[in-house]
């Protein structure tokens, strides 16, 4: 199997397992100690155990979350994916109250890979359709 592959595998494995049956506990696996999040959401640490936390925050949020890959390719040590994840806002979220909105939002994340695990991650979402989903900020008319 080619490097290229093998990063897909472990993209998919994160999403499956980390993202979608919100099982944190694969991180150690699946991603490496020193961890960088290149764009990371405010009051987001850096390295695993930051990126544990951050995803905490979210499956209490949206406990129904779910990330849906629509495309990715992958190329030496990097993968890309566009997605989609869905949820319904259910628990604070970055000191939003519950709203029970239920949100739809998409994005880019490039993952770069290292002897088969996450090392680094820049994920862009849209920030500004989730505030507005939530109610946070009004819709552009």
């Amino acid at each position: 199997m080619s490097v290229e592959e093998e990063n897909k595998a472990i993209a998919r494995r994160f999403v499956d397992e980390v993202l979608n049956n919100q099982n944190l506990a694969a991180l150690d696996e699946l991603v490496a100690e020193n961890f960088v999040e290149l764009d990371p959401l405010p009051g987001q640490e850096q390295g695993r155990e930051g990126l544990r936390q951050i995803l905490a925050m979210f499956f209490a949020a949206f406990p129904d979350f779910h990330w849906t890959t629509e495309e990715e390719a992958a190329e030496g040590d990097k993968h890309w994916s566009r997605f989609t994840w869905r949820g319904t806002h259910r628990g604070d979220f970055l000191g939003i109250p519950p709203t029970g909105n239920q949100v739809m939002v998409n994005g880019v994340v490039i993952d770069r890979f290292v002897e088969g695990v996450m090392v680094d991650s820049r994920i862009l979402m849209n920030e500004l359709s989730l505030m507005q989903q939530l109610g946070v900020i009004p819709p552009l008319e």
